[in-house]
C-alpha cells in the first residue's frame, strides 16, 4: 500500500493547443486595449487642431467661439478645411 498519486501528464498536442489559445486571447486583449485608445485619442485631437487655429484670437470670447466652430463641425469638413 505504498502508492503515491501522481498526476497524468498532458501529452505534447494538448500543450499546443493550450498554447494556441493562450496566445489568441493575449493578442485578442491588446488588439481590445490599442483600440479603445485609439479611439479615444480622436477628441484630443481634434481639441489639439482647434486650439492651434484659434491662437491667432487675442478676446477670450472670440477664442472661445472660435473652439466651439471647430469643435462642433463635423470631421470632414475640418480635414476639407485644410
Amino acid at each position: 500500500m505504498d502508492r503515491k498519486p501522481s498526476l497524468s501528464q498532458p501529452s505534447f498536442t494538448e500543450h499546443c493547443i493550450a498554447a494556441t489559445f493562450a496566445g489568441v486571447v493575449a493578442v485578442g486583449i491588446l488588439a481590445s486595449v490599442t483600440e479603445l485608445f485609439v479611439r479615444d485619442g480622436w477628441p484630443m485631437e481634434r481639441l489639439a487642431a482647434a486650439e492651434r487655429a484659434c491662437v491667432a484670437n487675442g478676446q477670450v470670447a472670440e477664442h472661445d467661439a472660435c473652439m466651439r466652430q471647430w469643435l462642433s463641425a463635423p470631421r470632414a469638413a475640418i480635414i476639407a478645411s485644410t
